[in-house]
């Protein structure tokens, strides 16, 4: 790693960080101006297994002169009470059969109705550009043209704020029923846009952001750095476009302040659980350690071991294969918020032995079915293709303290979860991940 790419990292960096406006003006003036646009329709009615589906055709606005429609897919499972709650997934897409499915499946878990928004974002767009490369180039326009309403984080938080607006409406005219409160959920970018939607609307009673592990981006990038030797080569799209490192001019550091969750933080006071992958290629293994303080209560977490950016474990490390994990805090985390349950009360300590060894204590409200130490180690602080192995350790009840053993070389990563079930949901909640320098390299 070049010594002078370090020095602009760093340098751009506390440039943002001391200088940026950290104006929310005008993703507040986007979402806020009217979209004669605006329409939805119901298309079709069907049944997959006790659930009721419909299919609902939305237009949430226009943009740069693009109209941005969706596919917007309720499930509602039969014999079970509407509690004025409903949880609402975006994605990206149209919607499948398989979508279709996996809809049914997350209403039965959770008894409870769920919608899924599609066509987050509007793609492909310029040339056939997707993704990050499509959120990028709408960036580089911004700084091109001045235009506050390029950024792509913007319409498709719109979408999700339109979306709700339709499905208040769809509830009161089919079912007479009030939609009062939505817990939202996305996965990477869609998690970009469950954050930015809970910041703008107060009908988001609960977020579960998924693999979006970048929040307080001014010191992500030099922290990316430090750990890997250099930035992920998965952000390259923000990178081969010179948006990272941040520029040094005035409208990339407002631009950066606008789209970066951690700025409206003061407003993520609803319940919030965070799901991430250990082995995740676009974020450092321990990233939200540099955002997690920063958030105000009422959240948890939840590490995936052995999982990448999809959440799809390996099932290397004692952990059941596939996202079923994933899939069960959420649907859990869910329950609770549909239900008006309290999640578990789970706190955590860090810390280092008189010996040099490491320690992880934990207490936990209820006492949880079991706790599991997860651990993995690397010659270098990268760990993005490391190990990650599982040890059940002694429940002491409320509280629980685990002695890890630092290795002779490398570095070791480490974490622990309680095992908690709701409604015959089982799920984990986690502490933070801790990496520490083997015995020779302290």
């Amino acid at each position: 790693m070049r010594p002078i790419f370090l020095l602009k990292v760093f340098l751009c960096t506390i440039a943002f960080a001391v200088s940026a406006p950290f104006s929310r003006a005008d993703l507040a003036a986007y979402l806020a101006k009217p979209e004669p646009a605006y329409k939805w329709s119901e298309v079709s009615r069907s049944a997959l297994g006790d659930c009721e589906v419909r299919l609902l055709k939305l237009v949430s606005q226009e943009w740069q002169g693009i109209t941005w429609d969706h596919d917007v897919v309720v499930i509602r499972p039969s014999g079970v009470p509407f509690t004025g709650k409903l949880f609402l997934m975006n994605n990206g897409g149209t919607a499948k059969v398989k979508d279709y499915a996996f809809g049914a499946m997350l209403a039965t878990r959770i008894k409870a109705p769920v919608a899924l928004l599609m066509g987050i974002p509007k793609q492909p767009l310029f040339d056939g550009k997707k993704e990050d490369a499509l959120i990028a180039e709408t960036f580089v326009r911004y700084l091109e043209t001045g235009d506050a309403s390029w950024p792509l984080l913007f319409p498709m938080t719109k979408s999700l704020v339109k979306s709700m607006d339709a499905l208040q409406d769809c509830f009161r005219r089919e079912w007479k029923e009030e939609v009062k409160g939505f817990i939202v959920s996305g996965a990477s970018k869609r998690g970009w846009t469950t954050w930015l939607t809970a910041a703008a609307d107060a009908r988001v009673e609960a977020i579960a952001p998924m693999v979006i592990d970048t929040l307080n981006m001014q010191v992500q990038l030099p922290h990316q750095v430090k750990m890997f030797g250099k930035v992920s080569d998965s952000i390259r799209d923000y990178t081969d476009r010179g948006l990272v490192p941040v520029p040094d001019e005035e409208k990339a550091k407002r631009l950066w302040s606008w789209v970066d969750p951690f700025v409206y933080r003061e407003k993520f006071t609803v319940p919030k659980l965070i799901v991430c992958g250990t082995n995740d290629p676009y974020w450092s293994t321990d990233a939200l350690n540099l955002y997690w303080d920063g958030l105000p209560a009422q959240k948890w977490i939840s590490y995936s071991p052995n999982a990448g950016h999809n959440l799809s474990a390996s099932g290397t490390g004692g952990e059941a294969k596939g996202p079923e994990r994933a899939i069960n805090a959420v649907t859990a985390f869910v329950r609770h918020c549909i239900m008006g349950k309290t999640m578990p009360a789970l706190q955590w300590q860090h810390g280092e032995n008189a010996d040099g060894s490491l320690f992880l204590k934990i207490t936990a409200d209820p006492v949880p079915a079991k706790v599991t130490l997860w651990r993995a180690e690397s010659e270098t602080t990268d760990f993005r293709a490391a190990s990650w192995t599982s040890l059940e350790v002694e429940n002491g009840g409320a509280g629980t303290e685990m002695n890890v053993p630092r290795p002779a070389r490398g570095h070791i990563a480490y974490f622990a979860d309680a095992a908690y079930e709701i409604d015959g949901i089982p799920f984990a909640l986690c502490t933070q991940l801790r990496i520490a320098a083997g015995s020779a390299s302290k």
